[in-house]
């Protein structure tokens, strides 16, 4: 984490308190989503049915709101949007150690929690995506994202050793209330970022769906979002088949496999970190393309993987570490892609829509997987997945995107950079 520490880190104090209260954010996202199913069953002993309800009602403000939300926010400023979503995160925690203390605490009392904490979620992650760029400089976009992208990484591969962590130590209510905690503390760093943020526009007559119609017509955004769509499917046929194929099938060890598969997150860091110098060696679209060949073409050889217990589990290992750190290098260059390219003024609705696309492909790869695996068996059914990976690379391969030597040559030839003033004072900002 040293490396996150220089550049824009160093130089654009707003961007470092931003950055804090990110990470504080992210965290706290990731404890939630294990803490509350872990409270489903420890405490109110709900069962696997519980616990299922709980997490969909967490998951489900992903599918439904994310287009309703970038459309909202597009007319307001969004620091303070964020702010309050926090706020709403932390209160809402809030109400659980006290229902809990107070004898109340119920399943659908935490579906209810789990709805509102989705939801303010949601806000403030479409909020995050269009206010960064605001935020600092054009030329320092790659670097905030790499910090932020850094940041999410690691509050990933920790952050559900910390929820049990704390499960285990204090008991489920109580690490529900640190967690709250962890809401408040990313409002303040949020909050303690002093750069003026442009006014929103005062007349603004797209609508709800024009954020899906700019992905749709610019060619760069149309090959991304559908890339992360088809990725994210074939993420979820895999998933739903490898537990069965290496710990059913080829007797691989629980604990094992969940060490193998963790490989994943610690590649995802060391790609995050390397993404900005790769693509500056490289080129843009080149350092892309170099990402996605290891991040959808090694899972390939997860089929072929010989051996059984510890050999298939470093072998296993091995995939996902190589395939984790093209995922991480291609997660940070595809944010700051997707805010070079989109006009200032659509940015969180276009942020939405994307949501909406690349979440909406999980339901039905998960659907898909399960009809694979049971049809077919398990390693048709991974195989299946990992040549969906392969697949989704393909309209990010083409010569005009391999072509980018930096993200600012997809902008649209109409649209002007954003000039932006210095770290003390007020932004003036051009639309894009």
């Amino acid at each position: 984490m040293v490396t996150l520490l220089r550049g824009v880190l160093r130089r654009n104090r707003d961007f470092r308190w931003f950055w804090a209260g990110h990470t504080a954010s992210v965290v706290g996202s990731q404890v939630t989503a294990v803490a509350l199913p872990l409270l489903a069953s420890l405490t109110l002993d709900a069962g696997a049915a519980g616990v299922a309800v709980v997490a969909t009602a967490s998951y489900l403000p992903n599918l439904l709101l994310p287009l309703l939300i970038g459309h909202w926010l597009e007319r307001r400023r969004r620091r303070p949007v964020m702010i309050g979503a926090d706020v709403v995160r932390a209160g809402t925690l809030a109400v659980v150690p006290v229902a809990y203390l107070l004898g109340f605490l119920s399943v659908p009392l935490l579906v209810v929690v789990a709805l509102v904490v989705g939801v303010a979620s949601v806000v403030f992650e479409i909020g995050s995506f269009a206010y960064v760029p605001s935020l600092v400089d054009d030329t320092d976009l790659a670097g905030a994202n790499r910090a932020t992208q850094g940041s999410t990484t690691a509050a990933q591969v920790a952050g559900p050793g910390l929820a049990g962590g704390l499960t285990q130590l204090a008991g489920p209510p109580l690490a529900v209330a640190l967690d709250a905690v962890s809401y408040l503390a990313s409002a303040l760093g949020v909050a303690a970022a002093r750069r003026v943020e442009p006014a929103p526009p005062r007349e603004d007559a797209a609508g709800i769906l024009d954020g899906l119609r700019v992905i749709a017509v610019n060619p760069w955004l149309r090959a991304l979002t559908t890339h992360a769509t088809i990725y994210n499917a074939a993420s979820q046929i895999v998933t739903v088949n490898l537990v069965v194929l290496m710990v059913t099938d080829r007797g691989l060890g629980p604990g094992l496999f969940g060490l193998a598969l963790s490989a994943a997150g610690a590649g995802a860091l060391v790609g995050t970190l390397a993404s900005t110098r790769l693509a500056e060696r490289l080129g843009y679209g080149r350092a892309f393309a170099a990402a996605l060949l290891l991040s959808t073409g090694t899972p390939l050889l997860i089929t072929a993987l010989p051996g059984s217990g510890g050999a298939l589990a470093a072998g296993l290992a091995g995939v996902q570490f190589t395939a984790g750190i093209g995922l991480g290098v291609a997660n940070v260059l595809s944010v700051t892609l997707r805010q070079v390219v989109i006009p200032r003024g659509n940015l969180a609705r276009s942020g939405g829509g994307y949501r909406v696309l690349i979440y909406g492909a999980l339901p039905l790869g998960s659907a898909l997987g399960g009809v694979l695996g049971h049809a077919a068996g398990s390693r048709v059914g991974v195989a299946v997945g990992t040549v969906g990976f392969a697949v989704s690379a393909v309209p990010m391969l083409t010569r005009r995107i391999r072509g980018l030597r930096t993200p600012q040559q997809a902008r649209p030839a109409d649209a002007a950079p954003t000039v932006t003033a210095p770290a003390d004072g007020p932004p003036t900002a051009v639309r894009r």
